[in-house]
């Protein structure tokens, strides 16, 4: 019974990752990611004598602390990618934001240069 759950859970969230991949929700770079643990969970879930091979060569008593052992590292892992993906971010926010301030700038002297150019105009009409 516990494989059979395995297994559907395992479909489920490969149906899962490539809806959200169709519809655009998640890119590609992270789909790879979870597409390899929903082909791994599967696997597992159909060959269970894997897990128990792993978890023998290992040294691991409990082929379930093995999981949770590989659970706990990838979601690790995955914090750290994020984190560092976050980080990107944040710069490329500031460097955004630096940049507007600069077209906003740039914009209040043009427009300041249009003015004083349009007041000497109406000037130069109006002493005639």
């Amino acid at each position: 019974m516990a494989v059979v759950a395995a297994i559907v859970f395992a479909i489920a969230v490969l149906l899962f990752i490539v809806s959200m991949l169709l519809r655009r929700r998640l890119r590609e770079k992270y789909a790879t990611l979870w597409l390899v643990i929903g082909i791994a969970i599967l696997v597992l879930s159909v060959f269970p004598g894997l897990l128990f091979g792993l978890a023998d060569l290992l040294g691991v008593a409990v082929p379930s602390n093995l999981i949770f052992a590989l659970a706990i590292v990838l979601l690790v892992g995955v914090a750290l990618h994020l984190s560092w993906e976050l980080s990107l971010a944040e710069d490329e926010v500031r460097r955004v934001a630096e940049d507007v301030a600069i077209l906003r700038a740039d914009v209040a002297d043009l427009r300041a240069a249009q003015e004083r150019a349009a007041s000497a105009e109406s000037d130069e009409r109006g002493d005639d």
